[in-house]
């Protein structure tokens, strides 16, 4: 029987659905619900399934008073563990307001003309982190998208005001992200770098990647945990290699981190590395993530046929879905 990350907490945020259509991001649901996916999954990170562990916003659920209630949760739910290692995954559009230097992460409600008082600051983001006393946390925002993280090479084809920029998170703000013991941040791509989705349309190379770390493509034979070092490791290697082969373009991962190498999640449940290492892992991840996709193929089919339902009612109903969707991979 598989052991528990008993101690692990995560909220999970992707935008997906923007109230002004041309700046939605539809691949950062997938995204999201795939590492949600990996993360529940008994025989790989083996967070607890339920809501006090693990909380996923979307499309109309990823608003700001959303995400801002969602960081709250959070907060709420480390304070009862003295032992929590919590992630926060953020995967939308990141702007800088040149004029002020100002950072904001874009959620799904954000009015394109009243940005800086719809969006969600750096600085409201920095303070809500701040409140979370894990003692261990993870930020990961993959924030600077090409194109809708569609196919287009020509990232300047997303229309901004004339006042902002689509930029990763500053390294200044990580810095203070960090701050404290038991801390890292990871970015997705550094400066005016844009975060690319696969040549596949499945997930974006980040994630992809990440999720192949969290399923121990960086570990060495006796490991029974993920550490931070583990996806640093991998995701340095790997997401510029997959950049340049498939996008011929740059995208270099950033890291900033306390001195402490802290375990983020089990290793194959606790088992360790499946017999052939990391070219197995590469495997699992490709049929892992085309289960997750088959999915929610079927859940966006249940959308279009009951259009009537709400928001929060289809999100409810897809998620009923990914929820399910690794106990029916045969290892």
């Amino acid at each position: 029987m598989s052991q528990y990350f008993e101690h692990g907490f995560a909220l999970l945020i992707g935008v997906g659905t923007c109230t002004y259509s041309n700046w939605s991001l539809p691949v950062t649901v997938k995204d999201a619900q795939a590492l949600r996916s990996v993360l529940i999954d008994a025989n790989l990170c083996a967070y607890s399934d339920d809501q006090h562990h693990v909380r996923l916003l979307h499309d109309a659920n990823a608003n700001r008073q959303a995400i801002m209630d969602g960081l709250s949760w959070l907060k709420v739910q480390t304070e009862k563990d003295r032992e929590a290692t919590a992630i926060v995954y953020f995967s939308g559009h990141g702007w800088l307001e040149e004029k002020t230097g100002n950072y904001y992460l874009v959620p799904g409600d954000v009015n394109p003309f009243n940005i800086t008082g719809t969006a969600l600051s750096s600085t409201d983001f920095i303070t809500a982190l701040e409140q979370i006393q894990a003692k261990r946390l993870l930020v990961i925002i993959d924030s600077c998208h090409a194109q809708g993280m569609a196919t287009a090479k020509d990232p300047s084809g997303l229309e901004l005001p004339t006042e902002f920029t689509a930029v990763s998170l500053p390294k200044s703000i990580a810095k203070t992200l960090k701050q404290g013991e038991g801390r890292a941040v990871f970015t997705s791509s550094r400066g005016a770098q844009k975060s690319w989705i696969r040549q596949d349309n499945t997930l974006s190379i980040y994630t992809y990647h990440l999720i192949e770390a969290l399923q121990g493509a960086n570990n060495k034979p006796g490991d029974t945990l993920v550490r931070v070092s583990n996806l640093m490791n991998h995701l340095g290697q790997t997401v510029p290699q997959s950049a340049q082969a498939q996008r011929q373009a740059e995208q270099s991962p950033f890291f900033d981190m306390a001195t402490e190498d802290f375990p983020i999640s089990l290793l194959q449940g606790g088992k360790g590395l499946p017999d052939g290492g990391t070219t197995a892992v590469q495997q699992e991840t490709a049929a892992f993530v085309q289960h997750v996709l088959a999915e929610n193929s079927w859940v966006q089919d249940v959308r279009q046929d009951n259009s009537g339902k709400t928001g929060s009612q289809t999100v409810e109903a897809k998620d009923s879905v990914v929820m399910g969707v690794t106990q029916r991979i045969k290892r």
